[in-house]
């Protein structure tokens, strides 16, 4: 339930300029959540990477709900990655500059994919809640 509401949460800021220019009056509520962007990135990035590792090791037949929960943890890296780069660069990359630079172009060539992550995090979050 937990790993569904940050997913959720991570989502809507991932998606957030598409649910704002469909409906500014979200601006307000999503503003809410931008201070805490960081923080949740940085979660959801190491809650994918934690899901990925667990996904693979949990493989005993290769079932549609095994992919699926694939997925999800990967797409939860990737959002994760891209909200909580700010703060994965300030601690983690701060005296590498090369690991840094490598750590931006990854960034770029995500970016084009921030949107659709966010609105399909979005829609897995809200079926984990509800199966």
């Amino acid at each position: 339930m937990l790993g569904a509401i940050i997913a959720i949460l991570g989502g809507v800021l991932a998606a957030s300029p598409a649910i704002i220019a469909k409906k500014p009056n979200a601006k307000e509520i999503i503003d809410k959540l931008t201070p805490f962007q960081g923080w949740i990135g940085v979660l959801l990035a190491f809650w994918g990477v934690w899901g990925v590792i667990q996904s693979i090791l949990s493989l005993t037949s290769f079932s549609l709900g095994w992919l699926i929960s694939l997925g999800v943890n990967i797409i939860e890296f990737v959002v994760g990655f891209i909200l909580g780069y700010g703060l994965i660069s300030k601690y983690l990359l701060e005296k590498n500059d090369a690991a840094k630079e490598k750590g931006q172009a990854l960034r770029l060539k995500l970016l084009k994919y921030q949107i659709p992550a966010g609105f399909i995090l979005i829609v897995l979050g809200v079926l984990s809640i509800l199966l």
